[in-house]
Order: C-alpha cells, then sequence, then structure tokens
C-alpha cells in the first residue's frame, strides 16, 4: 500500500471512531435527559395528589375550626402554586408554602380532640404521610438524575459536544430551607 492510501485509511478511521463517539455520547445524553424529565413527571404527580387531598384535608378541619380563616387561605394558595409550579426552581417555592401551611393546619387540628378522633381525618393523615414520602423518593429520583446528567455533559470531552447536540444542565429541586422537609409534616396525634 502507498503512503496515500495509509494516510486516507487513517484519516477514515478517525472519523469513524470521532463519528461513533458522538453517536454514542449523543443517545446517552437523550436517555439520561429522559430519564429527568421521567422523574420531574413523578414528582408532578405526587404534588398533584397531595394537592387533591388538600382540600379534603381543609373540609375535615373547617367543621370543627371555623375561626381559622387564614390557615385555609394559606393552605389554598400554597395548593394553588403547587399546582401551578412548572420548573423545579418553582415547585421548590412552592413546596416551602405548602411545608408551612400543612405544618399551621396540623397546630390547629391539635387543639380539636374530636377532630384528631375523626376517622375521616385520620385517613386524611395516613394519606398525606404515604404522599410525602413518596414526593420525598421522587424528589431523590429526580436528583439523583440531574446529577448523572449534568455530570455527563460536564466532563471532557462530552463538555465540547453536549451544547452543540443541544444539551444543558438541569436544575436540581431543592428549597430553601431543607430542615422544613427533611420529614413529612408530623400528623400523630
Amino acid at each position: 500500500m502507498d503512503p496515500i492510501t495509509i494516510a486516507l485509511l487513517v484519516i477514515a478511521g478517525v472519523v469513524v471512531l470521532a463519528g461513533l463517539y458522538v453517536w454514542s455520547t449523543y443517545n446517552g445524553l437523550v436517555t439520561l435527559n429522559v430519564r429527568v424529565d421521567e422523574a420531574w413527571s413523578d414528582i408532578t404527580v405526587q404534588l398533584k395528589r397531595r394537592a387533591d387531598l388538600i382540600p379534603n384535608l381543609i373540609e375535615a378541619v373547617k367543621g370543627y375550626a371555623k375561626h381559622e380563616k387564614q390557615v385555609f387561605e394559606n393552605v389554598t394558595k400554597a395548593r394553588a402554586a403547587t399546582v401551578g409550579a412548572g420548573s423545579p426552581a418553582e415547585a421548590a417555592a412552592a413546596e416551602n408554602m405548602m411545608q408551612s401551611a400543612l405544618k399551621s393546619i396540623f397546630a390547629v387540628a391539635e387543639a380539636y380532640p374530636d377532630l384528631q378522633a375523626s376517622e375521616n381525618f385520620q385517613q386524611l393523615q395516613a394519606e398525606l404521610v404515604d404522599t410525602e414520602n413518596k414526593i420525598q423518593a421522587s424528589r431523590r429520583f429526580y436528583n439523583g438524575g440531574v446529577r448523572d446528567l449534568n455530570t455527563r455533559i460536564l466532563v471532557f470531552p462530552n463538555n465540547v459536544w453536549a451544547r452543540q447536540l443541544g444539551f444543558g444542565k438541569r436544575d436540581f429541586f431543592e428549597v430553601d430551607n431543607p430542615e422544613a422537609i427533611a420529614e413529612p409534616p408530623k400528623v400523630q396525634f
């Protein structure tokens, strides 16, 4: 073989290897991106589930605590913010509002022993605790996916290609006050 043919074969081999690398990188980033989208969807499902429980909880408490109008308004605002959240940052802000509102409503409930003994209220408590646990697990899964995607995007040589292929870093689902959501709201009486 002459040197020109060898050089062309080497160049063709390098181009094929580079193409395989870009193809593999793209597919890996698409896979991680879809996983992060799926995890975000799981979070929104759980936030919606909790938001759907809130009106029932309010109605259960309202019958006993009619004079606690501000508490009910705060819970309603927090619910609306949760349902309307479209990004992790908005969801985090709504999560802070919701945690504060739930603490208020359970503080009101503590003052009414008949409410605490209500089977309906106890069932709502159990469902809320279950939902809070699912939100926390979904948040961990989402943040793990975001970590993996962001790492893949930022490491060399992927960082050379990722932006050109249309991939950017994603936001973690973080809250301003991590202590507020470290544990589900206390709903045992």
